[in-house]
């Protein structure tokens, strides 16, 4: 959307360095605006109804009508036109909706867009009852740009083209924009990085911004109600904590200068959601920030949101089920919202889904059998016969490690539609139950929906004699350089020695089911991701 100037930068106010001419004008305006006693940036403004609403009330109009309904709307200025005593103007409300001129169309662009005219004069016989008046116009001219946040109150009529419309008897301007709208008139579209690093610029200009972020809402709030159906009770647990725990992952340190305590940003809400289950809160979820100081990629995010379930007396079959029922009621939600933001890929999120084990479908694909008790000599064989690197580092180079990427390398790019990867390696699920029934694995699964890791799921590990041991083999590991390895947490143990129920947890990415459902990279399903800072 490019503004033209209709004014220079005066030799007394030079333009500063890094402000173009556009915005100079810009400020020269409001200048000119504060030493005529106008304040371009109003504390309230007339406002009596949505543009929506106006809409709403005189759907299917025909031209050239006068109503009765005198309205004062408000919104930002997107597109101007006009000559003489007879100016058009069409105003946007709320975020995300493409200029008039653009090839994106459809009822939720509509619905927040509205046309007003400003007269000098009434013109009965073109079908306009008042006018604005000669100084209202000749301010409107010179003082309203592209951008700009307006108040105008006037009568509904159609024109003669049957555009409904506001006829203005007055205007004010609600908030003076000192930087110009990009142009997108001639097809350009915003690049990737400049829509995260102004997203407050892509939600005026681009729809579909606006369309992932209510998705998004009301994907949380669909998968929300779906647990509070279940009984499960919403809680909130510490992002600053004095351990990390909870998965395997690199921590962001701080640091508490009223404890001066070196403190930890949460890599995970686990270890305190089992605390609520071990006091009888046996039915509980969180959704919120997780940080992790790893790698930035299309799927992965320094800090993202997860959702933790909870429940006692289930186990990991039970919240394969939950899992399933929250990510079709998500895909319910993004139907109701956005339907043309889902993928037709996600149609196959509907119904039953696939399990699929993790030794089994390995050894499938591999050619030969892999189970708990193959060396990791034989494991590296495997690895340079299926041309798939092997990092130099102790960690990569252990049994259970071994077999998950060599999962991932093998099997992982074959999975045609959502699908359960059950039954863990033990060494790389310290905080899972090991399998009732198989030796050498745990009772956990992983949900793969086209290519990447959605969810994931566990029976949970609550003897905590057992944990104490797999914690103490973490915190080897973290001593031996290990930075992914969990701390050994006593007072999360002497919770668990308390007693704690039978239970089933999940964790499923709140930006990665954005993700599953719209195809976006999750730099485009996070409203404001952390992005390098322009030098």
């Amino acid at each position: 959307m490019q503004d033209h100037p209709t004014d220079a930068p005066t030799p007394e106010q030079p333009a500063p360095v890094g402000i173009s001419e556009q915005e100079q004008v810009r400020r020269d305006k409001r200048v000119r605006l504060l030493d005529a006693g106008a304040d371009p940036y109003p504390v309230v403004v007339p406002r009596t109804s949505t543009l929506a609403e106006v809409r709403a009330r005189h759907a299917g109009l025909g031209e050239q009508v006068v109503t009765d309904d005198v309205v004062s709307v408000t919104g930002r200025v997107v597109f101007r036109r006009g000559r003489g005593k007879l100016f058009f103007a069409v105003l946007q409300e709320g975020g995300g909706l493409a200029p008039p001129e653009g090839e994106v169309a459809g009822d939720r662009m509509t619905a927040r867009r509205l046309q007003v005219m400003l007269a000098q004069e009434a013109r009965p016989d073109r079908g306009l009852p008042e006018g604005v008046g000669a100084d209202a116009l000749a301010a409107w001219k010179t003082d309203v740009d592209l951008g700009d946040l307006v108040s105008v109150t006037g009568r509904v009529i159609t024109s003669g083209t049957g555009e409904l419309s506001v006829l203005a008897t007055s205007w004010q301007l609600a908030a003076k924009a000192l930087r110009p709208l990009p142009n997108l008139y001639e097809g350009a579209e915003l690049s990737e990085e400049a829509r995260v690093r102004a997203r407050h610029v892509d939600l005026v200009v681009r729809q579909r911004a606006s369309d992932v972020v209510r998705t998004r809402a009301a994907v949380v709030a669909g998968v929300r109600a779906e647990l509070a159906a279940r009984d499960v009770l919403e809680v909130e647990t510490p992002m600053l904590q004095t351990l990390h725990g909870g998965a395997s992952a690199r921590p962001f340190t701080t640091r508490s200068n009223a404890f001066d305590l070196e403190l930890y940003l949460r890599i995970a809400p686990e270890l305190y959601l089992k605390r609520c289950v071990v006091g009888g809160l046996e039915r509980v979820f969180e959704i919120n920030r997780n940080f992790r100081n790893e790698g930035a990629d299309s799927t992965h995010s320094p800090e993202f949101a997860m959702l933790e379930a909870y429940l006692a007396y289930a186990d990991y079959d039970v919240m394969a089920e939950l899992t399933r029922d929250l990510v079709q009621a998500a895909y319910r939600a993004t139907s109701r919202v956005a339907p043309d933001l889902l993928l037709p890929e996600a149609a196959e999120l509907v119904g039953e889904w696939t399990h699929l084990p993790m030794y089994g479908s390995l050894s499938e694909r591999a050619g030969q059998e892999v189970t708990p008790a193959t060396s990791v000599e034989d494991l590296l064989a495997l690895a340079e016969r299926v041309a798939m690197p092997v990092g130099p580092q102790a960690a990569d180079r252990r049994h259970g490690a071994l077999v998950e990427h060599l999962w991932e390398h093998c099997v992982a790019p074959t999975l045609t539609g959502p699908t359960f990867v059950r039954d863990f390696p033990v060494e790389t699920s310290p905080l899972v139950r090991a399998h009732r029934s198989q030796p050498g694995v745990v009772e956990k699964w992983d949900l793969y929906v086209r290519g990447f890791e959605l969810a994931t799921g566990y029976s949970e590990l609550v003897d905590p004699v057992v944990q104490r041991e797999r914690l103490a083999e973490q915190a080897r590991l973290a001593a031996g350089g290990d930075l992914e390895a969990m701390a050994l947490d006593e007072d999360f143990l002497a919770a668990m020695e308390t007693g704690m129920p039978p239970t089933g947890g999940i964790g499923l990415g709140i930006d990665r089911l954005l993700m599953a459902l719209t195809g976006l990279g999750i730099r485009e399903t996070v409203l404001f991701p952390l992005v390098r800072p322009e030098r």
